[in-house]
């Protein structure tokens, strides 16, 4: 502290203290005399003349303010307390305004609640004075009765009156029953403490939890409940009717059904639904599942409608739909082309088409039904379906006339009417659709067209040369004779059927052929019918289902949409269709999936009954059956779902009373482990038609012993099981597979063609054996080889892990990452066991 401020100095003289003695006592009498300073407060006295007033300017002195406090300083202070000052009187204003608002709000809210309270007894009062008249009215009738009775009664009891005491009250007439003022008092005592306790929802006192909730304890009404009652409230009050109308409803009942969900069906509690079945005698539970019979009598208690439905209403989402007239439009005819094995059908289509699709086929044959496209030079376009001629096709020959519009019968000029000659006319007759007859080969010296025509004479087939209806045209494949003139008779046969179809509807169509395609998946080639098949589109196909990924024609063009008449290959089933199928899209996978595991488990009860026995005689004969026939089990595998059908029809027919075939399994695709597995078992072996084994597969065979044999051309296949099944196989020709070579590359080398570049990666490659090339497990071309060279030098063998050249002989069409099957053919002399 400075030495200006006025203040004395401290210390043990002087008026601010003064000395004293205090004797201290201790233990055991010790004693001792202290010397202390006491202290004095000091009393501040204000000098006369002093700031006595509070709003005085601030003095300048020292000597007049608190000690330590400068004119700066003090002047701060002030303003500081004027300041607090202001703001206290702003608060108080502020709280004033704000306890004004509240005192305002309280009042309308206390004026809208006494409107409303008021409202609400003046619809009581007009409810209670409605009654009061009701009642009044109903005792007034009474009364009026009652006095019209009277006379009656005095008439009919005369001796009763005078024999009675006079002065016994009981012979006294009863007074009128009149409202009196007591019971008014207590009707309305009555009612003022059924509004205390709430029943008709007017609150009073402090609001509990379980007022507000609508219910006690730790139960909460819904919202939907607190409605109800207040719409009988309401209604009550009003004097309407509290109780609501029943709906009737129209219930789906399917053959089984939970009671749950057969209360959920008819809007019904779940208690009651269970409370009526009890009193039938049925103890059940909520979650139990009732019959059609039963749920049928719950419903008819409750006074609704049945409506029986089965599991086969799932189909009812694909029924025919009838198109407009105006919604049709022109579509291109399908055209089947159809005759005998080795007549000229493809060869036909060929120079139609300008193609060369007997190259590609094993035997200069057709194993599957192709579908093409071809626009003509007049801008008309067809839709080819190339059916397979030999017998064991009939199967796909009838589903080739079901999607046809017209078919083209083909007839060798040089070998007239054959066996399958009759059998398509018999399936063009079966369809009902016209018939164009194209004589093939009339090109060849011992043509003779007129032997033809008369030969259809016999089955009915009357041409227009013969004064007939069917059209007839000569041509030749091999020269192009005739070819405008069939495609002129197809296209007036097509203007007269005039064929419409409704493109802008959902798509329907037929499935020509079906296969498991390794990279692809399965793979079905569709002819549409109706409507636009567009990719991304839902479908049901048969028993499998699935959406559609991709589409591609018969060019291999990846396309967005096909219309009607377009045959396409449909890519995104989840299965392998049966060949002859048909395709309808749904809306939802939901519905296509339900679609297909109805058809599924349909067809799975139809083959478990036709296989059952069911009597003791049909037990007893196949019992006798299976020790007298002796069976021949083979495995079946083909490249196509086709060709697997036909090939299981055409070993049904063999056999007699003493021996038959019996196939164990039939399947597309690869033969697998399974396929072993299943072979070792049954003791059968394994026939591969157009596909290969696969490396595991073709080792558990070795290791087994289970028989593979693989075919290309139908006929040796039927010859073979035949054969294996009379006991008549005398000299057999057994292949022995000597290597494995791989194409690594491709190279074009003139005059000679294409040559493969290839590594042998098992056994040896000789230039004397036979070759197959295999593209994913499947037989793509069957022949010899056309040179074998090491380095530039011609070889006759190369062993296995070195490089080698490979050209085929007639065959161009090879691609890196192919496999080439090398193998040699010998004579066995074989015996049957």
């Amino acid at each position: 502290m400075s030495d200006s401020d006025g203040k004395k100095t401290l210390g043990l003289r002087g008026g601010g203290s003064r000395p004293g003695n205090v004797k201290q006592s201790f233990s055991h009498g010790r004693t001792k005399n202290v010397v202390v300073e006491t202290k004095r407060k000091r009393v501040v006295v204000p000098k006369p003349g002093g700031n006595k007033g509070g709003n005085a300017a601030p003095a300048t002195d020292g000597s007049r303010r608190p000690a330590g406090i400068t004119d700066v300083e003090m002047a701060r202070r002030l303003k500081a307390l004027q300041a607090a000052k202001a703001r206290e009187a702003e608060d108080a204003a502020n709280r004033a305004a704000e306890e004004k608002a509240r005192e305002e709000e309280r009042a309308r809210r206390r004026a809208e609640a006494e409107a409303k309270e008021r409202e609400q007894r003046e619809a009581e009062e007009k409810a209670r004075q409605k009654a009061e008249d009701e009642e009044r009215k109903k005792r007034e009738a009474a009364e009026a009765a009652k006095r019209a009775a009277e006379p009656a009664a005095k008439a009919a009891a005369p001796a009763a009156g005078a024999a009675a005491p006079r002065n016994n009250p009981a012979s006294k007439p009863a007074p009128a029953q009149t409202p009196r003022k007591s019971d008014r008092e207590r009707e309305e005592r009555g009612r003022s403490a059924k509004a205390r306790t709430g029943d008709d929802n007017r609150r009073s006192g402090k609001l509990t939890l379980g007022q507000a909730t609508g219910g006690a304890g730790n139960r909460h009404r819904s919202m939907a409940s607190m409605k109800r009652k207040q719409e009988r409230a309401r209604q009550k009050a009003m004097g309407g009717t509290v109780e609501r109308e029943k709906v009737l409803r129209e219930v789906q009942l399917p053959e089984a059904i939970l009671v749950s969900e057969l209360a959920n069906r008819m809007s019904e509690r779940v208690g009651a639904v269970v409370k009526s079945l009890m009193n039938m005698g049925m103890m059940v539970t909520q979650n139990q599942t009732i019959d059609a019979d039963t749920a049928e009598l719950i419903i008819e208690e409750f006074g609704h409608k049945v409506v029986r439905v089965s599991d086969s209403d799932v189909e009812d989402v694909i029924n025919e739909v009838t198109d407009k007239d105006e919604d049709l439009q022109g579509r291109p005819p399908v055209i089947t082309i159809m005759g005998h094995v080795d007549h000229g059908k493809t060869s036909i289509l060929d120079a139609i088409r300008n193609a060369r699709v007997v190259a590609g086929e094993a035997g200069g044959i057709t194993q599957h039904i192709g579908a093409y496209q071809v626009t003509t030079e007049s801008g008309t376009v067809l839709s080819f379906l190339d059916t397979p001629g030999h017998a064991a096709f009939t199967s796909m020959r009838s589903r080739g006339a079901q999607v046809t519009d017209i078919v083209v019968l083909v007839v060798a000029a040089d070998d007239a009417v054959m066996p399958q000659t009759i059998e398509a006319i018999a399936h063009a007759k079966a369809a009902e659709v016209p018939m164009i007859v194209a004589i093939n080969k009339c090109d060849k010296p011992a043509a003779d067209p007129m032997k033809v025509r008369t030969d259809l004479l016999q089955h009915e087939v009357i041409v227009e040369a013969m004064s007939g209806e069917v059209q007839d045209v000569e041509v030749s494949a091999h020269t192009g004779q005739g070819l405008d003139q069939l495609l002129e008779a197809i296209a007036l046969q097509s203007e007269i059927l005039e064929l419409k179809a409704n493109p802008d509807r959902a798509a329907q169509g037929a499935v020509i052929e079906a296969q498991l395609d390794v990279g692809r998946g399965p793979v079905a080639t569709v002819l549409v019918q109706n409507g636009t098949l567009r990719q991304g589109d839902i479908f049901v196909v048969g028993e499998q289902y699935g959406k559609v990924r991709a589409l591609i024609n018969d060019k291999g063009e990846r396309v967005k949409e096909a219309g009607p008449s377009v045959p396409v290959e449909v890519l995104g089933l989840n299965g392998t269709p049966e060949a002859g199928d048909v395709l309808n899209v749904t809306e939802t996978e939901a519905q296509a999936r339900e679609i297909a595991e109805y058809r599924a488990q349909a067809a799975t009860d139809k083959r478990a009954a036709a296989g059952a026995a069911t009597t003791l005689e049909q037990l007893m004969q196949k019992a006798k059956d299976d020790e007298t026939v002796s069976e021949l089990p083979i495995l079946v595998k083909a490249d196509v779902q086709g060709s697997a059908e036909a090939i299981v029809q055409a070993m049904e027919k063999i056999g007699n009373d003493e021996v038959r075939v019996r196939v164990l399994h039939s399947g597309v695709g690869a033969i697998t482990e399974t396929d072993i597995a299943l072979a070792e078992a049954s003791g059968a072996p394994v026939m591969g038609f157009n596909v290969r084994a696969n490396t595991s597969a073709r080792n558990t065979a070795n290791q087994k012993g289970v028989e593979i044999r693989y075919y290309s051309v139908i006929y040796d296949l039927v010859d073979d099981v035949k054969k294996a099944a009379s006991g008549l196989l005398s000299a057999e020709i057994k292949e022995t597979f000597i290597g494995y070579a791989q194409i690594k590359d491709v190279f074009k080398v003139s005059n000679v063609g294409k040559v493969a570049g290839c590594l042998v990666t098992e056994g040896v490659a000789r230039r004397s054996a036979g070759v197959r090339l295999l593209r994913d497990n499947v037989v793509i071309h069957e022949g010899t080889l056309k040179t074998l060279k090491r380095f530039k030098d011609e070889v006759a063998e190369v062993q296995s892990g070195q490089e080698c050249g490979m050209a085929f002989e007639n065959y161009e069409d090879i691609r890196a990452d192919d496999v080439i099957e090398i193998f040699e053919r010998q004579e066995v002399e074989r015996n049957l066991d």
